[in-house]
């Protein structure tokens, strides 16, 4: 049987002889600041809330200028980004940390958005993600998942774009 992830050791997944377990690998949530956000964050906080680990909160913004310094985690382009997140965060009381990516400049194919995304995560220690099916180009769920096939980057889950709901006008009686 072939496979592209090597199998699982059973030391891989053993308690250290301290006694304390090892910290959980967090779960990725990407946020490119577009509607289809908040589906993305209600299922990456589900699987962290299952799996006991920690939320990364990738907060995707537009390719840096030449010689420009990039934006911390902590700044407000960042917060902006995050804006539709945090509200459903904090209703279901979980913590998370910021992180930033930058989209690539100029044209390096379909996959390097993605394969730098995914650098992003695996730097975070990042063992899920959850990306949006209809995310911007190269930063969809489809592009995400084949990038960390061919690179071995964690598993990629897809979450599913915000239902379309038509807007009903209310009629006036005269």
């Amino acid at each position: 049987m072939s496979s592209l992830r090597p199998p699982c050791s059973p030391a891989a997944n053993a308690v250290p002889a301290s006694g304390r377990s090892r910290p959980r690998r967090p779960v990725a949530a990407v946020l490119a600041d577009r509607l289809d956000d908040v589906p993305v964050v209600e299922a990456a906080a589900r699987l962290a809330a299952a799996r006991g680990a920690p939320l990364l909160l990738i907060a995707v913004l537009p390719p840096l200028p030449p010689r420009a310094v990039a934006a911390p985690p902590d700044g407000v382009t960042v917060r902006a980004v995050l804006g539709r997140a945090l509200p459903h965060l904090a209703r279901a009381g979980i913590g998370y940390e910021p992180a930033v990516h930058h989209r690539p400049a100029g044209r390096g194919g379909r996959l390097c958005a993605a394969r730098s995304l995914l650098d992003v995560a695996i730097a975070h220690g990042c063992s899920r993600m959850v990306v949006s099916r209809s995310g911007p180009a190269g930063l969809d769920a489809n592009t995400v998942m084949e990038a960390a096939a061919i690179r071995g980057g964690p598993f990629v889950h897809a979450a599913p774009p915000v239902p379309w709901v038509p807007l009903t006008a209310t009629r006036s009686s005269v």
